[in-house]
């Protein structure tokens, strides 16, 4: 089980704000049912890699629909194979971590 964080950026929009673009990448993983999360940053995906990849691939072009000629996608890859990892139990390492 991999967790992946991406971020898309069109470059040459006609305006300073991306929230547009967003909402529209947001919904085609509402539609594509692999679990994710929506931070202000970027997009936190999880399950297997394979699968979070195509899904990003996807969503990469969805941006070209729109006007822009050109789209820059940022990719950080957490694939750890010597056991499952979920992002909430990321979280949760660090939460158990923190002075009480």
């Amino acid at each position: 089980m991999a967790v992946v964080q991406f971020t898309i950026v069109p470059l040459g929009t006609k305006t300073t704000s991306l929230s547009a673009y967003v909402a529209q990448v947001h919904q085609a993983l509402e539609d594509s049912g692999v679990k994710h999360t929506l931070t202000p940053m970027g997009t936190v995906l999880e399950g297997p890699l394979d699968e979070l990849l195509a899904v990003i691939r996807q969503v990469h072009e969805l941006p070209f629909q729109a006007g822009p000629s050109r789209v820059m996608t940022l990719i950080n890859i957490d694939d750890r194979r010597d056991k499952t990892g979920t992002m909430e139990q990321k979280l949760q390492s660090v939460r158990d971590k923190l002075p009480k």
